[in-house]
């Protein structure tokens, strides 16, 4: 094993990483995903653009207009001084618009570019988002009441026509199987976007009858319902697929680890320890990440892979870019949490070195561009760049700015 850098390199490599990062966000990716990406024709965002920069104009998922909100408010807390308001705009104007059911006030999750539904049944990732979206254009828009009411609104439809019987929620109403981690894990992010956006938190009357209402009250049923149910008693890997009762799935279903979702896990326990002051999260965190960076992660490539099953044999050995920057962001948080200086600047180096992993995603012909899949040999598949990426790189790119050394 190769010797940890000393601070002055590594504080060094820190600083080189945040600025070219930095700069490519700011200088190449936020304009093209505006000035490529948003349809000042039909509304809304295209949903890819090709790698010439030209939009691949095929049929909206929903969850895209929510990701776009968020990346560029958050562009707008990190001091980006291009076009935000107007994108922030459109994005809330789609989901207001077309997307908005007129009838239930919920989403549609899949439109064409023309506004018309493709699907249309409650999606909950969808909803998770929508409500993410809300809450950082809140951060941003700490005036504007009716972004709040906007993302309470979904949140208390959501428990109350999709709670599950005992915690969590449901997939559908009438239910639906397999119930899902991932778009818990998604509501479990909103919930604390809105505890840090500041929004209402009051605790409901039923909350007292067992059905949490509030943002913190969600978020902590949610990491609960995680350590309980979600990851493996022997192991402490997380698995994505659940029968009725929160149990895994039988046979192949139940297997599944994806380590870019233990990655993400981690970095909302660790947020949610600090914010809650339970520290028993921190373990958990620990837990996951130990997994996700072992067998999860292909030290040749510097990838964090796509899939593994429960033995930590390998599933699928492609690498999608969404998972290099959990890997980042997790690392961020855990030198946060450290207790000595040597486990900070342990955690630190991993984080540069996760960075490093996705800066090689961002080498394309047209610079503020990416490729999503890379190939187990190390290539990379040639296909259109998917817009909702943009939400997995700026956030670990603001995460990775946080740190100093």
């Amino acid at each position: 094993m190769p010797d940890s850098p000393s601070p002055i390199t590594l504080k060094s490599d820190l600083e080189t990483m945040q600025a070219e990062l930095r700069a490519w966000l700011f200088d190449k990716s936020l304009p093209i995903w505006w000035n490529a990406g948003g349809d000042l024709q039909k509304g809304g965002f295209f949903e890819k653009l090709n790698l010439d920069g030209t939009p691949h104009d095929i049929d909206r998922r929903t969850r895209v207009a929510a990701r776009q909100v968020y990346s560029y408010a958050l562009a707008r807390t990190m001091g980006y001084q291009g076009e935000t308001d107007a994108v922030i705009d459109q994005g809330l104007k789609w989901l207001s618009g077309p997307a908005r059911n007129p009838e239930t006030g919920l989403l549609y999750a899949v439109l064409t570019p023309q506004g018309a539904v493709v699907r249309g049944e409650f999606d909950f990732y969808d909803h998770a988002f929508a409500m993410l979206a809300y809450a950082s254009a809140y951060k941003v828009r700490p005036n504007d009441k009716t972004l709040e009411e906007a993302g309470t609104f979904i949140r208390d439809v959501i428990v109350r026509d999709y709670s599950h019987p005992e915690r969590g929620f449901e997939e559908s109403n009438p239910r639906t199987l397999p119930l899902k981690a991932n778009p818990h894990m998604h509501m479990f992010e909103a919930c604390l976007a809105w505890m840090e956006a500041g929004g209402d938190d009051t605790p409901s009357s039923s909350e007292a009858s067992g059905q949490p209402k509030s943002w913190r009250a969600i978020a902590g049923q949610i990491a609960k319902l995680c350590v309980e149910k979600f990851l493996h008693p022997e192991t402490g890997s997380l698995r994505e697929f659940f029968d009725g009762d929160w149990n895994a799935m039988a046979g192949d279903a139940g297997r599944i680890i994806e380590p870019g979702h233990q990655f993400e896990w981690a970095w909302l326990f660790l947020r949610w320890a600090r914010m809650s002051g339970d520290a028993s999260y921190v373990d958990a965190a620990k837990r996951l990440i130990d997994i996700a960076e072992g067998p999860g992660t292909d030290d040749k490539r510097n990838v964090t892979i796509y899939e593994l099953w429960d033995d930590f044999s390998v599933k699928d050995g492609k690498a999608r870019l969404w998972a290099q920057t959990e890997r980042m962001k997790a690392y961020v948080k855990l030198a946060d949490a450290a207790m000595t200086p040597s486990d900070r600047q342990a955690a630190i180096a991993k984080a540069v070195e996760a960075a490093a992993g996705l800066r090689l995603y961002l080498s394309t012909e047209i610079e503020g561009l990416y490729r999503d899949r890379m190939k187990e040999d190390g290539s990379f598949e040639i296909e259109p760049a998917p817009a909702s990426s943009l939400y997995h790189i700026i956030c670990a790119i603001d995460e990775l700015s946080t740190l100093t050394l």
